[in-house]
């Protein structure tokens, strides 16, 4: 499905000029329908309010910003498909996406094979960036984000043994769950045991049966927002009524549709809270409000957002779109100001950002504290 997004009001208020001149045309790949599709279309959100504001100002050297997006449908390979068409079909001088790592892997070979930079806005696994020198990510990466949860369990909730649920079938998952359990055991913490399971698995009472017979203090379920908030549902239905906390492929406003009641008292790690009080994101906030008929944005549409700027600032710095010196000026992107504060690309094309911890109480996601680099 392939939605072409440059707003016929915006090229009614843009100079003649301009809207004379050829579009510059963006790729976006993103799971806007499917099992995770509340990632693509958060994300995708962020990447159009951006676009918009950038052709509403005036576009970049001198042309509009298209951006051409198509659908995976949260389909394994998928993604390989639709960036090949991006790229061979429409022209794109650029990919954005995506915010799965597992479909930004399947992509990012598509990208560096044709020399087209692509940023994702939110794949973490560190193996997205290291495909080669023209996938870069606006993000922080797993083995920060699995620090900081490990020692957000040990200090913040004095958990001393846990145990560990996550997927054998999702490249995210498996690294985070890697990367907490280095850092938990080396700081003196036990993982008493270890569970996993499959996408797409609905009954988790197995796994769930161990766990709670292994009397830890803490469960970490480092997976996405569908098998996260069944697997707290159910584990209250067993009576294992310890936290539960997770990484941010928990960013949903499915999670508590799912979860419920069931979620208060878990945590988890994400990179953008619409309540922190920085005057960055408050303006942010404001402006997704009003174009997205009050929705609050979540951290893919911050993220989706500082994308989509990240790329126009290092067009307008290359001065071209050729894709060798666009690549040269994303790698030198330093101090940008975005929705989700600084970003400055490191010499591994990954972004070094802090990361936000949410609470849930009260059925409600609450900003608990931020954790710096």
């Amino acid at each position: 499905m392939k939605l072409r997004l440059l707003s016929a009001a915006l090229l009614l208020a843009a100079p003649a000029w301009l809207a004379a001149q050829p579009t510059i045309k963006v790729g976006e790949y993103a799971s806007l329908t499917g099992k995770e599709a509340t990632f693509g279309q958060s994300s995708h959100k962020g990447v159009q309010m951006a676009f918009e504001e950038i052709n509403a100002a005036g576009g970049v050297l001198g042309r509009k910003l298209e951006l051409v997006s198509e659908d995976n449908q949260t389909k394994p390979g998928e993604s390989a498909t639709v960036a090949k068409k991006l790229i061979t079909r429409d022209k794109v001088v650029a990919l954005i996406g995506e915010v799965s790592s597992g479909r930004s892997l399947e992509a990012g070979p598509i990208a560096q094979g044709a020399k087209i930079p692509m940023i994702s806005p939110a794949a973490t696994n560190p193996k997205v960036t290291e495909i080669g020198n023209y996938v870069f990510r606006v993000c922080f990466i797993d083995p920060f984000q699995g620090t900081v949860m490990a020692k957000f369990a040990q200090n913040d909730l004095k958990a001393k043994k846990v145990a560990i649920i996550s997927s054998v079938s999702n490249a995210y998952s498996v690294g985070l769950a890697k990367f907490f359990r280095e850092t938990f055991t080396k700081s003196g913490g036990t993982v008493a045991v270890e569970q996993k399971y499959s996408e797409g698995d609905k009954d988790f009472r197995a796994q769930l049966t161990a766990v709670k017979a292994a009397g830890v203090d803490a469960v970490f379920v480092p997976g996405y927002y569908t098998e996260s908030a069944l697997i707290v549902r159910q584990a209250r239905g067993l009576g294992l009524n310890v936290p539960f906390f997770g990484g941010d492929g928990w960013e949903s406003d499915k999670l508590l549709e799912i979860g419920g009641e069931a979620l208060n008292g878990c945590y988890y790690s994400t990179h953008f809270s619409p309540e922190n009080k920085d005057a960055g994101v408050a303006k942010f906030v404001a402006k997704f409000k009003a174009r997205w008929n009050n929705e609050t944005p979540d951290a893919f549409a911050a993220l989706g957002y500082d994308a989509a700027l990240v790329l126009a600032d290092a067009i307008k710095r290359a001065g071209t779109t050729d894709g060798p010196k666009l690549r040269d000026a994303l790698a030198a992107t330093k101090n940008f100001s975005g929705a989700t504060g600084l970003t400055t690309i490191d010499k591994d094309r990954n972004a070094t950002k802090g990361a936000t911890i949410i609470a849930i109480k009260g059925g409600k996601l609450e900003f608990n504290k931020t954790v710096e680099p």
